[in-house]
């Protein structure tokens, strides 16, 4: 998010009431229908509305929730990891079917849609919460994501080094309501409508063969 008090921040969003809608459905309450294999994602790409209306579009996604974890405190607010000292990043846990989306794919998106190579930030967005990193989930989780990290750095495709961490999972404690499902109910919201809206456009350019279909 911007460079405001969390405070104002959290005002702002009280006062939204004229959010526009999309075909997207609220994904932070999807139920899986028993039957289907699953598997788990957790990605931190600096402000978890950008991820999650990221990772919401692509087929083979089941459900998407924006949250807190790598830290030290349990169930933290949000006000608390704005202030800096919990340890946690914001994150994605994506509920994803692997029979229409590997974690390959999840991976090309995830560092396609984030600057890497920058320390504790995204745009204006700046602190530890907003760190680059990658829980995996299991030992395969772990070789994919370290390969295509070494992969990237090795073929140059960007200017400095990469310094997304890669760490075993932790902890995930779920964002409060009013952070789920963000950029889809508050499109007119001003970080929605000029930060979020021009990646998502151009994410949407990029994996076009990816998306849900609506």
């Amino acid at each position: 998010m911007q460079k405001i008090g969390c405070s104002l921040l959290l005002a702002i969003i009280t006062f939204i009431s004229c959010a526009q809608k999309t075909n997207y459905k609220n994904m932070s309450t999807t139920v899986i229908p028993p039957g289907i294999k699953t598997d788990t994602a957790t990605f931190g790409e600096g402000c978890f509305w950008c991820t999650e209306a990221f990772f919401q579009r692509l087929d083979g996604v089941l459900k998407v929730l924006s949250g807190y974890g790598g830290g030290h405190v349990i169930d933290p607010t949000y006000e608390q990891v704005c202030d800096k000292n919990t340890g946690h990043a914001e994150l994605a846990r994506i509920i994803y079917d692997p029979a229409k989306i590997t974690y390959d794919e999840l991976l090309e998106v995830f560092w396609k849609t984030h600057d890497p190579t920058t320390m504790n930030q995204q745009g204006n967005d700046v602190g530890p919460q907003y760190r680059s990193v990658i829980f995996y989930h299991n030992q395969e989780q772990k070789e994919k994501a370290e390969k295509y990290k070494a992969a990237l750095d090795k073929s140059g495709a960007f200017s400095k080094p990469i310094i997304t961490a890669i760490e075993p999972f932790k902890n995930f404690y779920p964002a409060e309501n009013y952070h789920q499902n963000y950029y889809n109910d508050n499109q007119n919201q001003g970080y929605c409508r000029y930060v979020i809206q021009p990646k998502l456009e151009k994410f949407e350019h990029v994996f076009k063969d990816k998306l849900k279909k609506q």
